[in-house]
């Protein structure tokens, strides 16, 4: 499911029209990366929960010529599904 599909049956079960509903979808989102990008942690019931987490940094090295390179440390986001989310996927 895409976005459009996705925003098309969330219009369809909410009664919005797609407009008001593409609206809500992009306001949720907004604000969803507002909070992640405080370093806050995003819980939403009975989905799970959104936090971010700092990967140190590390030495890869390339296969083929056998070169190590430094990664620099990143922030990552990171989901982890409620039970209720967990049971219902299997």
């Amino acid at each position: 499911m895409n976005n459009k599909e996705f925003i098309a049956e969330l219009s369809r079960r909410s009664g919005f029209t797609l407009k008001d509903t593409s609206s809500l979808v992009a306001a949720l989102v907004a604000e969803m990366t507002e909070c992640l990008e405080d370093e806050n942690v995003v819980f939403i019931q009975n989905v799970g929960t959104f936090e971010v987490k700092k990967k140190q940094e590390r030495v890869v090295v390339n296969p083929s010529t056998q070169q190590r390179m430094l990664v620099p440390p990143k922030l990552i986001v990171n989901f982890r599904p409620s039970a209720s989310f967990k049971e219902k996927m299997q």
